[in-house]
């Protein structure tokens, strides 16, 4: 009987070993803040089977170097970030978060599937949401109540979808009996004017949006998610359930991209001897992560 005692094989079996031991050390964590009051999960949450789905979403997961995140991000921030989506209660296999390495730090992100699952779980008046991006030559009707915008109708032509026509974006939270709760509509300047509150600060120095950067790749994606989280998040952030273990977990993606991204720059322009001009201002409605068509008219 022969036994591989490669160094290469010796390596995969103590990657394993580690991975498994930050599973098993969230999943301790989690049981010691739930023992001690200090989080309360949704009954329909098993923080067990989202920890199974992250591992199995992280197995696949590489960084922008191409490389697996697992062996190239620090095991503490790996165990944050699964720590972080327990917290919030969402699953990667429904697509309500993303795990991206900014640098050898893992985060979580909150998509914008995530943010409307947090929503009804939190206002269990709301049974839906409707949303959609408007495009340049598309006709949309909405009605303004006491101040209460509805959007009546949305007719768009085929020909009319393309990321360079967006003009605006809205969405609706829908109640069990079919009403329209609340609404957020935004051109896609006030769009872009949210987008520059963001710490990553997707726009070069002529206010031109990046090309490489999300807000370029997924412009309508990106759209979708600050217009949702317009929407959504006056409701999570005034519940009374959302603590400051939520809340620390809702705003860490963001504050390490900021970092990672605005230490980046720091190093490209120390190189081209250009002068960088950010305001790093915490934002909320930027969006990470390509996210698929939701519902609409």
């Amino acid at each position: 009987m022969t036994t591989n005692n490669s160094p290469a094989t010796t390596g995969n079996q103590q990657t394993a070993v580690a991975q498994k031991t930050i599973v098993d050390t969230v999943a301790g964590r989690v049981r010691q803040f739930i023992a001690n009051g200090e989080l309360h999960l949704p009954a329909d949450y098993s923080p067990e089977n989202a920890l199974k789905a992250a591992y199995l979403v992280l197995q696949d997961t590489v960084d922008k170097e191409k490389n697996p995140v697992l062996q190239s991000c620090t095991q503490n921030s790996i165990s944050l970030a699964l720590l972080d989506m327990i917290v919030l209660g969402l699953n990667p296999l429904k697509k309500q978060c993303y795990f991206i390495a900014y640098g050898k730090n893992l985060a979580c992100q909150r998509s914008y599937f995530g943010a409307m699952a947090m929503a009804k779980r939190l206002d269990q008046s709301i049974a839906d949401f409707a949303y959609e991006v408007v495009y340049e030559g598309d006709d949309v009707e909405y009605t303004i109540v006491k101040g209460k915008k509805t959007v009546t109708g949305h007719k768009q032509k085929m020909e009319n979808i393309k990321d360079d026509k967006i003009i605006g974006a809205y969405a609706m939270s829908i109640g069990h009996n079919g009403e329209v709760m609340a609404t957020e509509l935004m051109t896609f300047d006030q769009i872009k004017k949210s987008w520059r509150q963001s710490k990553s600060y997707p726009f070069d120095n002529n206010g031109n949006i990046k090309p490489d950067s999300t807000h370029g790749k997924f412009p309508r994606a990106m759209s979708l998610r600050t217009v949702i989280n317009k929407l959504c998040n006056p409701i999570i952030n005034a519940s009374s359930d959302i603590n400051l273990l939520i809340k620390s977990a809702s705003n860490r993606a963001e504050e390490i991209s900021a970092e990672v991204e605005f230490q980046e720059e720091l190093e490209i322009n120390a190189n081209t001897g250009e002068i960088i001009d950010i305001d790093p201002v915490a934002d909320q409605s930027a969006e990470t992560g390509p996210e698929q068509r939701g519902p609409g008219f």
